[in-house]
């Protein structure tokens, strides 16, 4: 039934190993995108926090840059948020 649903928190583990919910993320109007905010909105996205769509028109994202701010932390961890997309990380 949908009410067990609603009762569920809107909760994720961020990057950190917090609790984050839509109030804990970075604001809409970002415009500098450090590590812990790239992280942290990937963190939302895989936690079902937000859509991908979601979280793109929140950001003013598109989805390529999205998703490669989620490859980079497949393949290098958090770390690898630190490259621009002109550079390769090693």
């Amino acid at each position: 039934m949908s009410t067990q649903k609603m009762k569920r928190e809107n909760v994720v583990i961020g990057p950190e190993g917090t609790p984050l919910t839509l109030a804990d993320l970075p604001k809409p109007d970002t415009v500098r995108w450090v590590i812990r905010r790239k992280a942290e909105v990937v963190a939302a996205v895989r936690g079902g926090l937000l859509t991908l769509e979601a979280a793109c028109d929140r950001y003013g994202l598109s989805g390529e840059e999205f998703l490669s701010w989620q490859r980079s932390i497949e393949s290098h961890g958090i770390s690898g948020l630190r490259t621009t997309r002109t550079q390769q990380y090693r």
